[in-house]
């Protein structure tokens, strides 16, 4: 499924039933030290308990995407996650199950943001609402959300400005952002994805878990899955927010993008 997946925690998981061992592979997926010790606790050493235990944690109930039309759902995360080639993803996996999609390019801070959204628009063959650098963002999403009811669209995708969640102006005009959904909708967008990449680690906790007390998120998208990415960081999210993974990553191609399968998941862990 995911080539390259925890190669060195898969051949411990399969071998061993000792504690130090099964707690190392776990330490170098980066599911993290706390999460790891309690794993290991109470797997009892056995790497069968373990993999349950792992399927349980990452099997949490995904919300369908249902609502008045158009839907919104937007793609939030900090720099260099993938957020907007995962937006494309989306946009080609929802047009793939018959949906009318329209992109608003609400990443107006980043040079050539627009440029490449109207490039993956294109490939994917969805309309845009363009936007240019330096412009308001929620503008951008009220004018999207007003062309998307006039023409009967199903989902407006929105696109956003990467943001580190320690500044604290760009996660205000975020926040700005989901006022003018609440104003245009009477509620927040029935999809806030957080875009994780799969290589950062432990970080990607902490961003998830500053992203979800600013702004809200109810769905994780797991980026850059392919290659020698560990994922466990995947595991640690499940855990500690309680928030599901509803995709991952593979690739960098439109149809990169797997609907996220708990027990597929953990199970490529433990295959040859």
């Amino acid at each position: 499924m995911l080539p390259g997946l925890w190669n060195r925690i898969r051949r411990v998981l399969k071998k061993t039933e000792d504690r130090e061992e099964l707690l190392d592979a776990l330490l170098l997926a980066d599911v993290g030290p706390e999460l790891s010790f309690e794993l290991v606790k109470k797997a009892g050493g056995s790497g069968e308990r373990l993999k349950d235990l792992l399927i349980e944690i990452v099997g949490l109930p995904i919300r369908p995407l249902r609502g008045e039309k158009p839907m919104i759902v937007m793609v939030i995360g900090a720099n260099g996650t993938g957020k907007t080639t995962t937006l494309a993803k989306l946009a080609n996996y929802y047009k793939s199950q018959g949906k009318k999609i329209i992109i608003a390019s609400a990443d107006t801070y980043r040079d050539a943001a627009n440029e490449q959204l109207l490039t993956w628009a294109k490939r994917v063959g969805v309309e845009i609402v363009s936007s240019q650098q330096g412009q308001d963002a929620g503008a951008v999403v009220y004018d999207a959300y007003h062309s998307a009811r006039a023409k009967g669209v199903d989902i407006l995708l929105i696109d956003t400005a990467g943001r580190l969640h320690s500044r604290r102006d760009l996660m205000e005009e975020l926040k700005k952002v989901v006022r003018v959904i609440h104003k245009l909708k009477g509620d927040d967008p029935e999809k806030t994805y957080l875009i994780v990449d799969a290589t950062t680690g432990q970080n990607g906790l902490v961003q998830a878990e500053e992203f979800q007390k600013e702004i809200g998120i109810n769905g994780i998208i797991i980026a850059k899955m392919d290659g020698t990415a560990k994922g466990g960081i995947a595991i640690a999210i499940c855990h500690r927010l309680k928030i599901p993974v509803e995709f991952l990553g593979v690739g960098e191609g439109v149809d990169d993008l797997l609907p996220f399968d708990p027990k597929r998941f953990i199970e490529a862990i433990f295959e040859d």
